[in-house]
């Protein structure tokens, strides 16, 4: 520990401070901020009761205002800190507020009713995390469903997202042929062309193909992607031709060499396609939206939706639900980052 934080605090000025120190740790600690503060927020945010989730100002840590049985009440009542007249300080239960005044009654004595500001007061909070906010909706809320079927869709979409990609992309890169410059350019030039365009053809194919409310209807139409085949194509075209070459020599048919040869030195770059592809498809919410109206099969993105009515949204189970659904992709990120480092350093020494 003492290395690392010698290295974290050393300085260019040696013991005293640099104007460049003072700038690094200024961005350094500003980037921190701005990538991590709101997955923090985020999950802080989804451990908080309804009513915390309602205070202004909010606050980070999930705060709950403590309350105490007062006799003669049926409800527990809530405790603040009434700064009084006289100036000094007593810790009082609300029992009613009318306007900017609280009716308020010592614990002890509930037979005297004391009128207190409302900005006279604190009220006594401790720290509380709400976990029924991540036990309820899998006892009252059919989420292992969802989550089973935005795995399933995330899962074989990816899978064949890598090997429809892969294969233009080897054709694109090793293969000479009239009109292939035109072909990668009207791959790339579909980028242009956003889904709301070619959302009621797709609609259309998917419901006559028998496509509708099934899953294999949210996961065909996006397997093709330009963007994996123009990564794909690029990383390829490093791969020295001379080594397909050779084995073409060695009797080795085409599929062997895509399969055996070509699919294994491009793993960086597949890597790099099937985190995209995961985030894509975990996050998608309007196709399958489209395309699944039986509940059973809604996609988690979608399940979420249910959590949204029309007089009443439920925060906490939307924001607890939020972070779990960040944990496959980043445990996705986190498995495959290490290919994509060995991949630009590899592609580096080429």
């Amino acid at each position: 520990m003492g290395k690392v934080a010698r290295f974290i605090l050393r300085r260019k000025g040696g013991q005293g401070w640099h104007w460049t120190d003072i700038v690094t740790w200024f961005w350094l600690v500003g980037g921190l901020i701005i990538m991590f503060g709101p997955a923090i927020w985020l999950v802080f945010s989804s451990l908080k009761t309804p009513a915390a989730l309602a205070e202004f100002p909010p606050s980070i840590l999930p705060y709950v205002t403590q309350q105490v049985t007062v006799e003669g009440h049926d409800k527990p009542l809530m405790l603040y800190n009434a700064k009084m007249p006289d100036g000094s300080t007593r810790v009082l239960a609300e029992v009613r507020r009318i306007g900017l005044v609280a009716q308020m009654v010592d614990p002890k004595a509930p037979a005297e009713i004391v009128r207190v500001n409302i900005n006279d007061r604190t009220p006594v909070r401790t720290m509380s995390f709400a976990t029924e906010n991540y036990t309820q909706p899998f006892v009252h809320f059919d989420f292992l469903r969802y989550l089973w079927n935005s795995v399933f869709v995330t899962v074989v979409a990816t899978l064949i997202t890598l090997v429809v990609n892969s294969m233009a992309a080897f054709a694109l890169s090793k293969y000479e042929f009239k009109g292939r410059s035109i072909a990668m350019l009207v791959i790339l030039a579909t980028l242009m062309v956003p889904l709301s365009v070619i959302m009621v053809p797709l609609y259309s194919i998917i419901s006559t193909l028998g496509l509708f409310n099934s899953l294999w209807g949210v996961i065909l139409p996006t397997v093709a992607t330009p963007t994996g085949v123009f990564i794909l194509r690029q990383y390829m075209l490093t791969i020295p031709d001379e080594l397909i070459d050779a084995a073409r020599m060695d009797k080795a048919s085409e599929w062997q060499i895509y399969w055996r040869i070509v699919l294994p030195l491009t793993a960086p770059a597949l890597a790099v396609l099937a985190i995209f592809s995961v985030v894509w498809r975990w996050n998608d919410f309007l196709w399958p939206l489209i395309v699944l109206s039986r509940r059973e099969l809604y996609t988690l993105q979608v399940g979420l939706s249910i959590y949204s009515g029309e007089l009443n949204v439920q925060w906490h189970f939307i924001l607890a639900m939020t972070v779990v659904t960040m944990i496959p992709v980043v445990l996705v990120f986190i498995f495959l980052q290490r290919f994509i480092t060995t991949g630009i350093a590899g592609t580096g020494l080429k």
